[in-house]
């Protein structure tokens, strides 16, 4: 029994704790019989599964915070490390169908090591892939593919140092190599814009010069446009230029895409595009469309998505290939934003 002070009175309140007590309940409340209430719980499989599964997020989402914490102040010669460091490991698991292939299933596995020192404008950044080295066609396509359909480029590792033109543009340099013997040494610079405009457009140019020993030289020219549409969607227009030194071409792509985020839980974002080259003459390699629904399945780092898609290449006479991918991505970070 318990008393709560209302004015000059004293009201008596009952004890809520005998009226939801296991025994006052009735039995239609309960999904088992009287006689098996007090047996142990018994675990199925799946159940033991999904329990270990979650439990790796702390256990390795930890050991990846550590991992770039230590190499921090290994590096810096500091006994103290520089907090947010944008580590993380991406696993996942995809399976692609299209017209007259069964599903395939494929692990898949992306990593970066991003340590921030002491010295706040220099980074040491390690990843599993290197972008640059990615064909247009296939970066723009990413989520479509599963992992044996993209370009094996080999892990790199690299100090980054920032700096800054102006209050709108900030600006990178790399000087790393990539993970293989004998390592591919290479350099990177970066220049990244952003304005925001009336009528809720804005404008961000991405701009990107590399030279690798073995591959050459190299370049890329991103710009996008976005606008605020109302009721939760937002518009991409954007256009990439990308110079491939080693073929003497450029690659090109033009991509209207929206997002939408649906509640807390589900994202919406429809895509149409089209790749295209300059060599051996202006024209376009490939038109496609898809739709990319992810749904944060738990907390913040398990998720799902299915992407179905449609694209014309030149190689296949611009006849149709449909295909619809599924993919279970988890996400360990010690500091995921």
């Amino acid at each position: 029994m318990s008393t709560t002070a209302w004015g000059d009175s004293v009201l008596d309140e009952p004890a809520a704790a005998p009226h939801v007590s296991p025994d006052a309940l009735p039995p239609a409340f309960y999904s088992f019989e009287p006689d098996e209430f007090w047996l142990e719980p018994r675990d199925s499989y799946w159940m033991k599964f999904s329990n270990w599964v979650l439990g790796q997020q702390e256990v390795q989402g930890q050991r990846v915070q550590w991992l770039g914490e230590w190499a921090d102040r290994t590096l810096s010669g500091s006994p103290y490390s520089a907090p947010n460091n944008e580590s993380y490991l991406r696993l996942g698991f995809a399976t692609e169908s299209e017209y007259g292939n069964p599903a395939q299933f494929d692990p898949e596995a992306r990593f970066k090591l991003d340590v921030p020192t002491v010295e706040e404008k220099l980074r040491l950044v390690v990843e599993s892939e290197s972008e640059e080295l990615i064909p247009l066609g296939e970066r723009r396509r990413d989520r479509q593919l599963t992992q044996d359909q993209r370009s094996d480029t080999e892990a790199t590792g690299a100090l980054r140092y920032f700096s800054q033109l102006g209050d709108a543009i900030n600006l990178s340099n790399d000087v790393g190599a990539r993970l293989r013997f004998p390592p591919d040494a290479f350099w990177r610079a970066r220049a990244r814009g952003r304005w925001q405009f009336e009528n809720d457009w804005g404008m961000v140019i991405d701009q990107r010069i590399y030279y690798f020993h073995v591959d050459g030289w190299g370049e890329r020219t991103w710009v996008g446009f976005s606008k605020d549409l109302g009721k939760g969607w937002d518009l991409l227009i954007a256009s990439e230029a990308a110079w491939v030194h080693e073929d003497r071409t450029f690659e090109l792509s033009h991509i209207i895409s929206s997002y939408k985020r649906i509640n807390n839980r589900a994202e919406l974002s429809p895509r149409v595009g089209v790749i295209g080259e300059s060599k051996p003459n202006w024209r376009s390699t490939n038109f496609f469309a898809d739709l990319t629904y992810r749904y944060r399945l738990h907390d913040d780092w398990v998720f799902g998505e299915i992407i179905p898609a449609i694209e014309f290449p030149r190689d296949y006479s611009f006849k149709d290939r449909a295909s619809v991918v599924f993919r279970i991505e988890l996400f360990f970070s010690g500091d995921i934003n």
